[in-house]
């Protein structure tokens, strides 16, 4: 078997019975992604030295007969909205093309005691603000399965990297379904936890009650050994939780209710090629034995509206900071506050940054307040009452991750609204702060790739590793 074939756990077998060394992993997975990136673009950094040290040190601990970590020796994407002390973290924009890290987040700290490797930072829409990965500063990613088609986003990078053996895993965060729609393009695997799960800190905001951190990997496994290790509370984010861990018990599927959304399954919401895959889907976990049943989720037409009104609001507040004085320095030279402030913002931002901050000052503004954000906050706690009210008749809900396959480059750029509909089944997961994860439909060989999605309740995160974990067992 290839070293690109390994699991993690395999991997981790591999290193302590010294099948081969961290630095012959580390430097496989380095070539690979030296020979791919030119083309896919998956990474806006390759942190060769870093990760060939850091290989170097988990050697080190195996021939003392020291414990490596979970995830030791395992080559690793970080996505480039997340802060790795000592290393330029550009968010994908312009206007942080030299900001070096001060710090590392919570995730990195965590993920360098596992003894993970750093491979580089991935590629993804400016400020996490796209579902294509077109609107970065740093070109545009392509899908490994396709190269003339979009690998999704905002975690497009990310995706990217493992999908196309650059990386054995990664992390990304998930404000709308920026890790779930990558995942589904590339046909590997995205998990978004439970809101409060995995920290926040050290994550460049875009949308604070609704951005997550979260893993990709090729199996369900694999991620959730990525998640054990994010997860937790953390003293430098007030809204991480440590909670009880509890799964269903899959001895017996009969005993397992999966719930189907029918707003999710309206006539003409999926193209052909989704709709049959995720037909398939069903129909295996029917023949397992686990029981079918309808469910409505009554408010999740108005999820779009409330999602945009809630995210631009929150996107306007948090990038206020950036005005080319505290984490940047740009644009006119001259002048007073107003002309540098105007200048490096007007020259730093991407037109979709910009759109949103537009958007997000006019529904926080005077007179609009109420009509729109106030509202779209209250549409945001009926939505989230619609899945409370939902576990209580089932035990998971399975939906499309997407309505389309991968779509083309340049598809639905001119027309931002069409872009956002690619979102319309990861985002109501969001506004209620439940945990879901997607997962590649089986048997699609050549074809491309279509993810289903499994959404869980509350703190349940495990149920969908359990019930994914299963699914790839079938």
């Amino acid at each position: 078997m290839e070293i690109k074939d390994l699991t993690i756990s395999e991997l981790k077998r591999g290193l302590i019975q010294k099948e081969f060394s961290a630095k012959e992993v580390t430097e496989s997975y380095l070539a690979s992604a030296e020979k791919k990136n030119p083309e896919i673009n998956a990474y806006i950094n390759i942190l060769k030295e870093d990760a060939l040290d850091r290989a170097s040190e988990i050697d080190g601990k195996i021939s003392e007969g020291e414990d490596i970590g979970p995830l030791g020796g395992v080559p690793m994407a970080i996505k480039d909205n997340i802060l790795i002390k000592g290393e330029i973290c550009t968010a994908g924009s312009k206007i942080l093309k030299n900001y070096e890290a001060a710090y590392d987040a919570t995730v990195i700290s965590k993920l360098k005691n596992a003894g993970a490797v750093f491979m580089g930072k991935a590629n993804l829409d400016e400020f996490a603000m796209g579902s294509s990965t077109e609107n970065s500063a740093y070109g545009p990613t392509k899908n490994p399965r396709d190269i003339e088609r979009v690998p999704g986003g905002s975690s497009g990078g990310s995706a990217a990297a493992v999908a196309a053996d650059m990386a054995l895993g990664a992390i990304g965060s998930d404000t709308g379904g920026s890790i779930r729609l990558p995942a589904s393009f590339c046909g590997v695997c995205g998990m978004k936890p439970t809101y409060g799960r995995v920290s926040r800190f050290g994550a460049i905001a875009m949308a604070s009650s609704l951005d997550q951190i979260g893993p990709f990997a090729k199996t369900v496994e694999d991620a959730q050994a990525i998640y054990d290790v994010l997860k937790g509370k953390d003293r430098y984010d007030a809204t991480s939780r440590d909670m009880a861990e509890s799964q269903l018990p899959l001895g017996d599927m009969s005993s397992i209710t999966i719930g189907l959304p029918e707003e999710y399954f309206v006539s003409g919401s999926l193209d052909e090629e989704t709709g049959k895959a995720i037909e398939d889907t069903i129909n295996e976990f029917r023949s397992s034995g686990a029981k079918i049943k309808k469910i409505s989720l009554p408010h999740s037409k108005y999820a779009l509206s409330a999602y945009y009104i809630i995210m631009f609001a929150e996107v306007s507040t948090n990038l206020a900071k950036f005005d080319g004085i505290r984490y940047s320095r740009g644009g006119s030279e001259g002048g007073d506050l107003l002309d540098i402030y105007l200048s490096t913002r007007g020259e730093g931002f991407g037109e979709e940054v910009k759109r949103r901050i537009l958007m997000g000052t006019f529904v926080l503004s005077a007179g609009y307040y109420d009509a729109y954000y106030a509202k779209a906050q209250k549409v945001r706690q009926l939505i989230r009452k619609d899945f409370i009210d939902a576990f209580n008749d089932v035990d998971v809900i399975l939906a499309p991750t997407s309505p389309t396959v991968p779509f083309k480059f340049g598809e639905k750029t001119d027309d931002p609204m069409t872009m956002y509909l690619s979102d319309i089944f990861t985002v109501p997961v969001n506004l209620a702060g439940i945990p879901a994860i997607s997962i590649p439909v089986r048997g699609r060989g050549d074809k491309l790739p279509v993810g289903f999605q499994l959404m869980g309740k509350h703190w349940r995160d495990n149920d969908l590793f359990e019930l994914g974990k299963y699914y790839e067992r079938m």
